[in-house]
């Protein structure tokens, strides 16, 4: 009797760490290709806020033991919501920050629960390093009679699975392909920062989740808004860096050539620069930055139209980015991404269970049925709620595209 076939996974973001998780404990035969080198090759981004929901889906995933462990690693802070600090005077605003006072921060225990994206990884991570391929810049797919396989950059195929799940973000090449270019992720102009500091930057603030917002960068209405979480457990640990996430609307926030991948000293400079006039109170958080770990980026988002209908394949389909970006405000994306790894690896060990592992029957299709009501519901919420803080419109006609799709002749 021949071995089972691997179900493929294209990207080694948390969506798709988190399904081989799912797939690893119900002992499936697995495969992931992510393109980087490693999982330090970049910068990780911004830290992650953990909803309730997200946090049911992680533990379903993990079971009581792993989740303790991952829930023990996160960060915790008191407050039910955002504080706001002038960042010209260094005062602190009463009430709750504009445009998020009606934000519920708060996810378990009365903490707002919090996780840094490159520690996520390395937790969702152990254990499946051998099942992890490196290296493997995902173009696209192929069917066979039997299955699926990959095509990567170089011109090489993978060994054929028995399912794909393509989950390598924004730019999903599977998404592409398997959805014909229906999946749209639009440029909204606004542009952002990652940056980290020691914690002694951050003493000045207290412990909460602040909001900062700088209306004087331009005369047309532009500004600066930087959001950070400072938890006092941690605060004079000197192993721990806090981080900020700095946003701009369209037009002031400047990369070289608009590159997205800029890192380092250049995404730390432009930072600087933009807060040189900020008040002596949050000035340590850029003043004692660690360059190496800025990051610059794009505030991207899909249609608030919902998740598009495409004809279903029952043996590919979509988690995460991939098939729903999000602007990071409301926290939405990481958690509905989360959300999908745990039904999508639920319904295929139910199949598996069933003895159905080999043609997947109705896995896809359930899962996207369900999928496209909550993930429309949170993309529709993060899209709303970015026109707010950041300033942005999404014109569906004349928004330029990130993955613009050119279909084969």
């Amino acid at each position: 009797m021949s071995a089972p076939k691997p179900i493929l996974i294209a990207g080694g973001g948390l969506a798709s760490l988190l399904v081989a998780r799912s797939l690893h404990r119900s002992r499936i035969p697995f495969l992931v290709f992510e393109r980087d080198a490693s999982i330090v090759f970049r910068a990780q981004g911004y830290r992650l806020r953990l909803s309730d929901k997200g946090l049911e889906s992680i533990e379903t995933v993990l079971g009581p033991a792993g989740f303790q462990r991952f829930y023990d690693a996160c960060g915790k802070t008191g407050g039910a919501g955002f504080a706001a600090i002038d960042p010209l005077t260094g005062e602190t605003l009463g009430g709750s920050a504009p445009s998020v006072a009606n934000e519920q921060l708060t996810s378990r225990e009365g903490k707002i629960v919090g996780i840094s994206r490159g520690d996520m990884r390395k937790l969702f991570m152990e254990g499946l390093e051998d099942n992890v391929r490196w290296n493997h810049q995902v173009k696209g797919y192929e069917s066979t009679s039997s299955g699926v396989r990959l095509i990567f950059a170089d011109g090489s195929k993978s060994e054929e699975g028995s399912m794909l799940i393509g989950g390598e973000g924004v730019k999903s090449e599977v998404a592409r392909q398997l959805t014909n270019g229906a999946i749209k992720v639009y440029d909204l102009g606004s542009r952002g920062i990652h940056g980290q500091a020691p914690t002694t930057a951050f003493r000045g603030l207290g412990e909460g989740v602040f909001r900062l917002v700088d209306d004087t960068t331009q005369a047309n209405g532009g500004k600066v808004f930087l959001m950070t979480n400072v938890r006092a457990n941690d605060m004079h640990n000197p192993d721990i860096n806090f981080g900020w996430t700095m946003g701009g609307s369209p037009g002031v926030i400047k990369a070289p050539n608009d590159k997205d991948t800029i890192t380092g000293p250049v995404a730390a400079q432009i930072a600087k620069s933009l807060t040189s006039h900020w008040h002596e109170r949050v000035k340590p958080l850029f003043d004692n930055m660690i360059e190496s770990e800025a990051a610059f980026w794009k505030i991207t988002c899909s249609s608030p139209q919902g998740v598009p209908e495409w004809p279903n394949d029952p043996r590919v389909t979509l988690v995460g980015d991939a098939v729903h970006a999000m602007t990071p405000a409301g926290g939405n994306g990481a958690n509905t991404a989360v959300r999908d790894s745990a039904l999508l690896g639920r319904l295929i060990a139910e199949a598996w269970e069933r003895g159905h592992g080999d043609s997947w029957t109705g896995v896809t299709k359930g899962y996207e049925d369900e999928m496209r009501v909550y993930a429309s519901a949170a993309v529709k919420e993060s899209y709303g709620q970015a026109t707010s803080s950041f300033g942005v419109e999404l014109d569906l006609e004349t928004t330029p595209t990130i993955n613009e799709y050119v279909a084969p002749n």
